[in-house]
């Protein structure tokens, strides 16, 4: 089942990081793999700090097309400040369309901010290579459990 809006919205409020430098990026990261390698999930990882490409992982089955979902899912996420699942059902509730340049913009999910408390956005956590529900779905639940192990 989707999640609302308000669901989604609420994520992006509680789903903030404490501190994010890059070993915190690296062990969000080999988080999302593990959990994508038990499950044999054939996704593309990325997580970029700032302008920094700061941990990427192809897993068996994903594809360059995965790293180019990437780029255009996590430029969603730069440009509205939210996740690119929830800027794709605003569009979609609102009767809208998506109208940035395809190429460059993907407002489908799997990308979410890295959102530190007290601080805001510093980068874009992103997956690609399932359903973009699912893809958001791993993202949300690995914030979620990394937050919980703190």
């Amino acid at each position: 089942m989707s999640p609302s809006i308000p669901e989604l919205e609420r994520q992006h409020r509680e789903l903030q990081l404490p501190a994010a430098g890059l070993a915190e990026t690296w062990r969000l990261g080999s988080l999302i793999v593990a959990t994508a390698l038990e499950r044999t999930l054939p996704v593309a990882v990325d997580i970029r700090h700032g302008e920094q490409q700061a941990f990427h992982a192809a897993l068996p089955g994903s594809s360059a097309d995965n790293d180019d979902w990437i780029r255009r899912k996590a430029a969603v996420v730069r440009r509205f400040g939210e996740a690119s699942y929830l800027v794709g059902e605003r569009h979609r509730a609102g009767g809208r369309t998506f109208d940035l340049d395809p190429a460059r913009y993907a407002a489908h999910g799997g990308s979410f901010p890295l959102l530190v408390r007290g601080t805001g956005m510093v980068g874009t956590v992103t997956v690609s290579g399932l359903p973009q529900l699912e893809d958001h779905l791993l993202v949300t639940e690995c914030l979620a459990r990394y937050l919980a192990e703190r």
